[in-house]
């Protein structure tokens, strides 16, 4: 047997191997360098754009689809209510008129709401103020969960309605109960991400401003009894308009004109 050639044997196949570990290292190198600067090129493209947003939340956020039903409102409840006529439609629905107004300063501020609504509106802490519209003279508060808001939804709202001296005369609520999570926390799209699909849908203008960030809900799937709700980040650009992106699986959804403001 010739050992030397078998031994010569053993080095070029440790250096066959040698070279294609490296090759597959330096493969991945380049995978992770290409994915830093895919990264990097939006916060660039931003910049350039002088498309400006505030800091965003770091590492991975995790959230996951709750299921939700629209609560049915019963009698019973509404002997707890004073001071108003109250009136429940279709089940869902309380329509309420106050025996008297509520008067509103002439700045508003929501502050000035939190005592009155606590008094007059079953179940008040579930909600937390969204706008005031003075062109249509309603003040709209949203419902929420664990601290977000569930955006836009007709089952988890309470609506006020204003006369023209400034008094709030009358509401509508709705609310979503038996909230329940579907599943184990999954990681969600980061932020930077979701501003990326913004930026790639022409959705940010030009030196536009994104003004607040933020994680919610929004309605996912709608069944006879129940619904079920997928987180979204929401995106307020110059103040003014809002967008919504799915954290789970990145699309854009659409708002009606009303919803983005």
């Amino acid at each position: 047997m010739d050992w030397s050639k078998i031994k010569t044997i053993f080095i070029l196949t440790f250096l066959v191997l040698d070279i294609y570990l490296m090759y597959e290292f330096l493969k991945v190198l380049d995978q992770n360098k290409y994915e830093l600067i895919t990264e990097t090129s939006i916060e660039d493209k931003l910049a350039a754009d002088k498309i400006k947003y505030p800091v965003l939340p770091k590492g991975p956020i995790k959230d996951q689809y709750v299921s939700a039903k629209p609560k049915i409102f019963t009698g019973e409840e509404m002997m707890n209510i004073k001071g108003q006529t109250v009136s429940i439609v279709d089940g869902t629905t309380l329509h309420g008129t106050f025996d008297k107004p509520f008067q509103l300063s002439d700045k508003f501020d929501p502050s000035e709401m939190n005592a009155f609504i606590k008094t007059n509106i079953l179940y008040s802490d579930k909600y937390a103020f969204w706008e005031f519209s003075e062109k249509d003279k309603k003040i709209t508060y949203f419902q929420k969960y664990q601290d977000k808001f569930i955006y836009s939804n007709k089952n988890g709202s309470l609506e006020f309605f204003l006369n023209d001296s400034n008094q709030i005369i009358s509401y509508r609520q709705t609310l979503l109960e038996d909230i329940e999570e579907m599943a184990e926390k999954e990681e969600v799209l980061s932020p930077l991400k979701a501003i990326e699909t913004l930026y790639q849908k022409g959705m940010l203008e030009p030196g536009s401003k994104i003004t607040k960030v933020e994680l919610g809900y929004y309605t996912y799937e709608i069944f006879t009894a129940s619904q079920v709700l997928t987180p979204v980040w929401r995106f307020v650009v110059d103040e003014e308009e809002n967008f919504l992106v799915n954290a789970f699986e990145g699309q854009i959804i659409e708002l009606n004109n009303d919803e983005k403001k």
